[in-house]
């Protein structure tokens, strides 16, 4: 069609230039973190993936201190973790449907000066010089359920602001130390630590439900005794660890030393365990137990 007049010309471009009515936008499906089932997707994120058998690699790093009594504190270690993780569905017919975290993690202890692995250390309280075990607890896995150990809903227990939301975690543990005898309770013998987990990241992240992860940023900190190869022998003292990192998008996005140190001796750590993994969880202590031969009582 030709348009022969000024006129006609005009309406045709202001028609153009008309604002088009709003198109109707459908909102972004949420997940509800009022809900149990809101609180364990949420959850689920934050650790993991939504989606199955998805590899997932947390970093952090930081620094190694000691506390005795009557002296300064000394930075004994700088440090860098890791765990590579993945979830997997489970489902049981009283608690419902939840999901089996499989992971395992490594922690380097590094020379604060140079930022090298440290293999030798000597002992600044006794002069003996120790090899150093670095952790590389293998596996730490866990299961959670839309119902707590008390029989009740799951409930959120994180924190927002505006677009912000944390979660503290505070894990007190006390338990029978697998590196001593049979008369714990009679003589001690107890390894007594405490953890301490903060988790950021953003709410509309967190709650979107067509993502299957969460950006998340993380502070780690704990306080035990000595650590067994550092050949204490029931001196008074303790140790604590001040660290923060975050989720990676990749395990390729681990420091170098990490991955040069996983590759020369932890192969297996370039993914998480299977989902189905059946074995019982390692630790600092039962790590050392395995490595680690007892010293002989000596000699009279």
């Amino acid at each position: 069609m030709t348009i022969r007049t000024r006129a006609g010309a005009a309406l045709v471009a202001l028609a153009f230039m008309a604002p088009l009515p709003a198109l109707a936008t459908k909102p972004k499906p949420t997940i509800d973190l009022g809900t149990p089932d809101g609180a364990m997707a949420a959850s689920r994120k934050i650790q993991c993936s939504l989606t199955d058998n998805k590899p997932v690699t947390f970093s952090w790093r930081g620094d190694m201190y000691s506390r005795v009594e009557g002296e300064r504190d000394r930075l004994l270690f700088k440090v860098e973790g890791m765990n590579v993780r993945q979830c997997v569905t489970v489902t049981d017919p009283q608690k419902g449907t939840g999901f089996k975290l499989v992971s395992r993690e490594i922690l380097l202890y590094l020379d604060p000066q140079t930022g090298e692995v440290v293999r030798k250390w000597k002992n600044p309280w006794t002069g003996e010089e120790v090899d150093v075990l670095h952790i590389a607890n293998d596996p730490v896995n866990s299961t959670s359920w839309p119902v707590g150990r008390d029989g009740k809903p799951l409930q959120w227990t994180g924190q927002s602001q505006g677009d912000h939301w944390w979660n503290t975690l505070t894990v007190p543990l006390f338990y029978s130390n697998p590196l001593a005898g049979d008369y714990q309770k009679q003589i001690g013998g107890f390894y007594h630590a405490t953890e301490m987990f903060n988790f950021f990241g953003n709410l509309s992240d967190l709650t979107n439900a067509r993502s299957d992860s969460a950006e998340v940023r993380v502070g780690w900190v704990r306080m035990s005794g000595w650590l067994p190869w550092m050949n204490m022998s029931g001196r008074s003292g303790a140790v604590y660890f001040h660290t923060a990192g975050r989720k990676l998008n990749s395990w390729d996005e681990l420091p170098a030393v990490l991955k040069n140190e996983i590759k020369a001796s932890y192969p297996e750590y370039v993914g998480p365990p299977p989902g189905d993994d059946p074995r019982p969880n390692e630790t600092s202590w039962s790590y050392f137990k395995k490595k680690v031969k007892p010293a002989g009582a000596a000699a009279h």
